[in-house]
């Protein structure tokens, strides 16, 4: 820390004190400098020596990085979920002491976490650590944006706290997490794994599929779960660098709480907004990759012209563009989809660009984005309605919206699909599929094995092996 910045925070540290003790509350203190290039998955694996939680985003093909350690504040919900979030960021905002001349999306007071899936299903213990929706504001922040380097310190400051205690504990932590080290790599060890009955599941795609030739529904999405055991608690940066490295065109993210980790790779934004621009994609419709490129292409094509999967994404298309009418303007949506080729999988994309209009935020998007035809069904209430009667699994935070906000009303958020639960020596992963009228239930069964496998790789899974 240069001596400009050293005297910056000595002089932001008093104002903080003397208005904690003011106001006889905790005081939330943030300030951003710019640094040097660090490596996120060095910060990432450094963080563990201050014994506390960690947070990462990764937006890969953006070359755009978020990495957390410690909590300066925490905000959770149990009911009206994003509503109750926003009430509790907005305020921790208004009382904030901000000092960040960059003001770049992803720098000062950022807040990273998730809300689940279904605002109404009961919790299981497999989700005891990310109940409800959770988000943190992590100690120290690392922003990688492209060449771009940035440290962010978040203090909840007491009026009992000491500057020269604080500014002490600030330089030597800083040091640790940003000082050069190597990360070594290794794949956990897997020992067994095993999934939710196959039979049982293919029966609730029968089951689903005939409501849906009742005219109960159009589109039903079923999920289900793996679990894996490992030989050692695995390293979470190391599947992190798995997952960064094979998953390029894919949002990598890590919420570290207490001793579990909900990890995973998606490659489905929900909705991104940077300085009221508005990204959001469609994705549905699913076929493997080829063996060959001729293959690949192939494969593709019949996915293209494909008629299931063609009304599928359609589906997706259709209820965002009804979803952002309230909220945006200047809505781009091209008419026909493209081909989105990742690692194992490939899937139609159609990218989808708006302006957001005055007085909305990123929550409202949220709010009546989520769950897409993707995620839950069409219409969405009745293949809700399904899910909860029927599907065994408890979703939790799988396929639920996970992502950031800032102090300058950006924020990301993906659906956390290709994800898994790490506790201890075992993870419970997920993959689902959508169910339409004339969909096999076998068909859609290898359609979750496919999409387990991303997970289950960077789990010290291997692909060819038989399930």
């Amino acid at each position: 820390m240069i001596d400009i910045e050293k005297k910056q925070l000595d002089i932001l540290l008093d104002e903080a004190i003397k208005k904690a003790k003011i106001n006889n509350t905790a005081q939330m203190l943030s300030f951003t400098e710019k640094i040097d290039p660090v490596d996120p998955h060095v910060f990432f694996e450094q963080a563990k020596f201050l014994e506390e939680n960690r947070l990462f985003w990764g937006s890969v093909p953006d070359d755009f990085y978020l990495v957390g350690a410690g909590t300066a504040i925490s905000m959770h919900a149990d009911d009206a979920y994003y509503q109750n979030t926003e009430k509790q960021w907005k305020r921790l905002l208004e009382d904030a002491i901000i000092y960040n001349e960059y003001k770049q999306p992803g720098t000062g007071p950022i807040a990273i976490g998730a809300f689940p899936f279904d605002t109404t299903s009961s919790q299981t213990p497999l989700w005891d650590n990310f109940n409800g929706s959770y988000f943190r504001v992590p100690t120290y922040l690392l922003t990688k944006d492209k060449e771009d380097f940035y440290f962010t310190v978040n203090l909840h400051i007491k009026e009992s706290d000491q500057k020269h205690q604080l500014q002490e504990k600030i330089e030597k932590q800083k040091n640790m997490l940003i000082s050069p080290h190597i990360v070594k790599h290794a794949l956990p060890v897997l020992k067994n794994k095993s999934e939710s009955d196959p039979t049982i599941w293919k029966q609730l795609v029968k089951q689903a599929t005939k409501k849906i030739n009742q005219g109960q529904a159009v589109k039903i999405v079923l999920a289900r779960k793996m679990e894996v055991d490992f030989a050692e608690p695995p390293a979470i940066v190391s599947v992190l660098k798995e997952l960064t490295s094979n998953q390029t065109l894919s949002f990598v993210f890590a919420i570290e709480k207490e001793e579990d980790c909900f990890v995973g790779a998606t490659p489905e934004r929900l909705v991104r907004i940077d300085n009221q621009q508005l990204f959001s994609a469609c994705l549905a419709g699913t076929a493997p990759r080829g063996k060959s490129k001729a293959e690949d292409d192939k494969i593709g094509q019949a996915l293209l012209e494909d008629r299931k999967n063609r009304e599928e994404h359609n589906h997706v298309v259709h209820m965002i563009r009804g979803a952002l009418e309230s909220y945006c303007e200047a809505i781009d949506i091209p008419a026909e989809p493209v081909v989105y080729p990742l690692k194992n999988l490939q899937h139609l994309y159609t990218p989808v660009v708006a302006k957001l209009k005055e007085g909305f935020t990123i929550f409202d998007v949220l709010r009546d984005l989520h769950p897409t035809p993707a995620l839950g069904g069409l219409p969405r209430e009745a293949s809700l309605t399904f899910i909860r009667e029927y599907e065994s699994l408890d979703r939790g935070w799988y396929g639920a919206p996970i992502g950031w906000l800032d102090a300058y009303a950006n924020g990301e958020f993906a659906v956390a699909i290709r994800s898994a639960v790490v506790q201890h020596k075992k993870a419970t992963l997920f993959a689902g599929c959508g169910v339409v009228k004339d969909s096999i239930p076998e068909e859609e069964y290898e359609e979750t094995m496919m999409k387990f496998t991303p997970m289950l790789t960077a789990l010290g899974g291997v692909m060819d092996e038989p399930y």
